[in-house]
């Protein structure tokens, strides 16, 4: 791998040892993946923020530290609502340790925004290179905008973060950002009137993709349905990179790489069987987290209603401070919005053995990462469950 003459400086530990340390575990990855060399990035977003998924000892190595980030860095969403945990039923040693990792990366110069929607705060341009870790926000950043990002783990994007830079390969490279197989999908809404299905044909189409570059046909998926597209890909599957014909930027450039290749169809029924029945305990919204218009939306469903189970909305302080008279209408229910954390990385859920959600992505997890079951069903079902209704 070749490094320039700054690299090379900062591996040999003129800069201090957690930029050795850094560039140490850059130049590793680089060696492993045969990257030629490294280049700047425009922003990075760490994962790894969570203490219920780092634990003591990922603290312990986040608080040996000592750098600064050197490009605009945003934090993915952590184990409780830094307002309102005490209310959610976080257990005090948990928070105490959560503040700990927070007052890590408030060090570290991380903005503490606590999402896994960077894009709508730090949005990417197409073709800037970043070094983003959230499976869901890479997926948008690649596929919506165009803009070029590995899926990098939590060390690695802070590694970038503090150094301004990242190896040179995969979905860096315009050769890897060809499509592998095409994906065919019949009976869907061609509009997005079906909004709330693209996490279940996400679902469906990762499992089909895998880690591969996913071509699909027979959508019009708006920005929210590109969300849970691609979030319940990353989820179910480790797609980093689809294309959708005639949507996405680089469809129409990628359009011939499609003759020839394996292909496969998903139908509508298929997408319907998916949403099967099931009593659950609790509803949860917002994996990823819910835009303005996704709060908009649930606030409408949920307009002269009141929840007779727990429901909980999930989005960012970003949103939710823009958009704080859809929050006290959701709350008005008897619905809870919070902030900086999610349904999978929060603790808040684990008390609960069956959980619906509107998510492909938290379809995938919350079995592993809560120990429930989960129904997955479209935001007017999620609402209808929790108030008793009918999803009409």
């Amino acid at each position: 791998m070749e490094l320039t003459r700054e690299e090379e400086g900062i591996l040999e530990g003129r800069e201090g040892e957690t930029r050795q340390r850094m560039m140490e575990l850059l130049v590793g990855l680089g060696k492993v993946f045969s990257a030629s060399r490294l280049i700047p990035v425009a922003s990075a977003q760490v994962s790894g923020a969570s203490y219920k998924t780092i634990g003591r000892w990922g603290l312990a190595w986040l608080e040996s530290l000592d750098a600064t980030v050197t490009v605009p860095t945003i934090l993915n969403p952590v184990g409780m609502d830094r307002e309102r945990w005490r209310e959610a039923g976080i257990p005090q040693d948990f928070a105490e340790n959560q503040e700990r990792v927070l007052a890590v990366f408030r060090r570290l110069g991380v903005r503490l925004e606590c999402t896994c929607t960077p894009y709508e705060i730090l949005p990417p341009r197409f073709g800037e290179h970043l070094a983003w870790a959230e499976s869901s926000a890479v997926a948008y950043a690649n596929s919506a905008i165009g803009a070029r990002t590995n899926r990098e783990g939590g060390p690695a994007a802070l590694a970038a973060a503090i150094l301004g830079k990242t190896p040179c390969y995969g979905l860096h490279l315009d050769e890897n950002r060809a499509p592998h197989l095409v994906i065919r999908v019949e009976g869907f809404s061609r509009g997005c009137g079906h909004q709330d299905h693209y996490g279940a044909l996400g679902y469906l189409a990762g499992r089909i993709a895998g880690d591969r570059v996913p071509f699909l046909r027979g959508i019009r998926p708006n920005p929210d349905c590109l969300k849970a597209l691609g979030a319940a890909m990353a989820a179910s599957g480790a797609v980093a990179l689809f294309h959708v014909e005639g949507v996405t930027p680089e469809a129409g450039r990628f359009l011939p790489a499609t003759v020839g290749r394996e292909e496969h169809t998903i139908t509508a029924g298929e997408v319907a069987a998916l949403l099967a029945e099931m009593p659950v305990e609790a509803v949860a919204m917002g994996c990823p987290h819910c835009s303005a218009g996704e709060l908009e939306e649930i606030a409408s469903l949920l307009r002269g209603k009141r929840v007779n189970k727990p429901l909980f909305v999930f989005t960012s302080r970003h949103a939710m401070e823009r958009n704080r008279s859809l929050v006290e209408a959701i709350e008005a229910s008897g619905a809870r919005v919070y902030a900086d954390t999610c349904m999978v990385v929060s603790p808040m859920m684990e008390g609960y053995s069956s959980v619906m959600v509107d998510s492909g992505k938290a379809f995938a997890y919350v079995p592993s990462m809560c120990g429930a079951l989960a129904r997955i069903g479209t935001r007017k079902e999620c609402v209808a469950e929790a108030t008793g209704g009918k999803a009409g």
